[in-house]
């Protein structure tokens, strides 16, 4: 099981890392590739505040991932992992709400696997 556990930490932490960081070093891009995307939908004026907001919460989960790591493998520590592992819950879950609004329903389901790790690892963790 502690593999398993560091490996699914591990996975988060490059998930969210490269992908909190790539929506702040490429804002414009982003933010012009949201703009259509959301652009008959209810939230089509809210795209520069969910594009923030997104930018930081994955970028979190990222860190504290990245930090759940070391704790797995020098402390014999898991908060920051199971921290980390509620994070990407919340991160994806607001990722499928959002391509669930936009109507995307293929991005919404691509995100599926992703959230069937996070109870996967929820469920390692607890046990």
């Amino acid at each position: 099981m502690a593999w398993a556990r560091l490996i699914l930490t591990l996975f988060f932490s490059i998930l969210f890392l490269q992908s909190g960081f790539d929506k702040i070093y490429d804002w414009n891009g982003n933010l012009e590739w949201l703009k259509g995307h959301f652009g008959k939908s209810p939230l089509r004026g809210q795209v520069p505040m969910m594009l923030g907001t997104t930018a930081i919460l994955e970028s979190l989960t990222g860190v504290i991932s990245a930090v759940g790591v070391f704790g797995l493998l020098f402390l014999n520590q898991d908060s920051y992992a199971i921290a980390g592992h509620v994070l990407s819950g919340i991160s994806l879950l607001a990722l499928f709400f959002g391509q669930r609004i936009a109507k995307d329903y293929a991005g919404a389901a691509a995100l599926v696997p992703y959230f069937l790790m996070v109870v996967l690892g929820l469920f390692v963790f607890s046990h």
